[in-house]
């Protein structure tokens, strides 16, 4: 018989270790929907969790395979580019809970991408600069109540989301423009934002005598139905025969983040060993091609993404040292989402962290990762039937990935 002590050790770092995963995922997920902290068993607990994410994702072989905007090889722009940016994913939420019922408060950035291979490479035309930001506020409650040798939880709430962005690329090459006497840096740019309500519901069952615990959580589309935003244009001189130049259009439309189901399973194997895994499946293949139109209804641009479904799949093994210290390591492999456009290839990491706990009031995480981002290229592709990322194409190799948490966690 495993204790129950190990609930409050490696229970808790497991969840610390789990939650890199979500920050590696493919689309544009960054700390994901995340729950954990609903099944700490004391009555009111706070906890703040910061991961520094540091991707190296670098393009090569890049052509610029449309020269009627000017051709960027020619005019000497590089055949190369770091695409990725580091980032934060932060998280904070507090439970209480009281005669069975637990309920969980949380904010966090579960949405996110930046990329910034620059103004200068031969794929500028395709992308200068793009950002997505997401802010998160979600009320997840449970009850549970006994049923045979354990305990039985279900599980419901909503969320609401509220994201936005920018995107700039060059419409016409500078050289271009000086060529035909006039001024201008010729980057468009691409600002959006909306936001939107969902839902999740799952279940649960906990065994604490054997550590044993096992999840299923549904995570709703929020559909983003008005989202809104402005093209500018204005650094595109007239004369160019580019609708719209030296202009700000207004822009509508929508769009639904994605779905998921995940299920979670952990239990003692030995006296204070803990194994677990994890296996999540997100409806990325919702994001095709996200057009924005002006007032009059006629498209003005849109965003190309033609992702896939994703899938996450953890495994691994937690041990408590003794009443303060506990550690865990994880294996993680996620699907890449992109299809023959785009660099987010499968992604693998391995991941190690440790729990300290100097009373029972105080726990201290620290967890690192370390992967591989997987090789590939990118390039014209069809997505519905109308072309996409037909400016450039590109390689890129097999890239590393870092990631570091830190997190605090005070239970009353």
């Amino acid at each position: 018989m495993v204790s129950k002590l190990i609930s409050r050790g490696v229970f808790a770092l497991v969840a610390g270790c789990a939650l890199q995963s979500p920050a590696l995922a493919g689309g544009i997920e960054r700390g994901g929907y995340n729950i954990d902290l609903l099944f700490d068993p004391s009555p009111v607990v706070i906890e703040s969790t910061a991961t520094f994410v540091m991707p190296q994702r670098k393009l090569k072989n890049v052509t610029d395979t449309f020269a009627g905007d000017g051709p960027l090889n020619g005019l000497g722009y590089s055949n190369s580019a770091k695409e990725t940016e580091d980032y934060w994913s932060p998280r904070i939420g507090a439970k209480a809970g009281f005669e069975g019922f637990d309920c969980l408060v949380d904010y966090s950035q579960p949405y996110g991408a930046h990329t910034n291979p620059g103004a200068r490479w031969a794929g500028a035309n395709q992308n200068i600069e793009t950002k997505i930001n997401s802010d998160n506020y979600a009320l997840t409650c449970s009850y549970k109540f006994d049923a045979g040798p354990g305990d039985l939880r279900v599980i419901a709430g909503a969320n609401y989301l509220q994201m936005d962005g920018f995107k700039e690329r060059l419409v016409v090459a500078p050289e271009l423009i000086a060529g035909a006497g006039l001024t201008g840096s010729g980057v468009g740019r691409l600002n959006l934002e909306g936001d939107g309500w969902g839902w999740r519901a799952g279940v649960a069952y906990e065994i604490p005598e054997y550590a044993l615990r096992a999840s299923l959580m549904y995570y709703s589309q929020v559909k983003l139905d008005s989202v809104t935003g402005e093209v500018d244009l204005t650094h595109l001189p007239v004369g160019l025969g580019v609708p719209g130049a030296s202009t700000i259009i207004p822009v509508e439309g929508s769009t639904a983040m994605p779905e998921a189901i995940e299920l979670k399973l952990q239990s003692g194997i030995a006296p204070d060993w803990l194994a677990f895994g994890s296996v999540k499946w997100t409806n990325w293949s919702v994001l095709q091609r996200i057009p924005f139109y002006n007032a009059g209804g006629v498209e003005v641009t849109a965003l190309e993404l033609g992702y896939r479904d994703g899938w996450t799949v953890t495994g691994g093994v937690g041990h408590k040292f003794n009443e303060q210290w506990s550690g865990a390591v994880s294996l993680t492999w996620d699907r890449g989402t992109s299809q023959g456009f785009g660099s987010l290839t499968d992604t693998w990491t391995v991941g190690a962290g440790v729990s300290y706990s100097p009373n029972k009031n105080v726990e201290l995480r620290l967890a690192g990762v370390l992967g591989i981002l997987t090789s590939g290229s990118s390039g014209a592709v069809a997505i519905n039937g109308i072309p996409a990322g037909d400016e450039a194409s590109y390689r890129f190799g097999n890239d590393l990935v870092a990631a570091l948490s830190t997190s605090l966690k005070v239970k009353f």
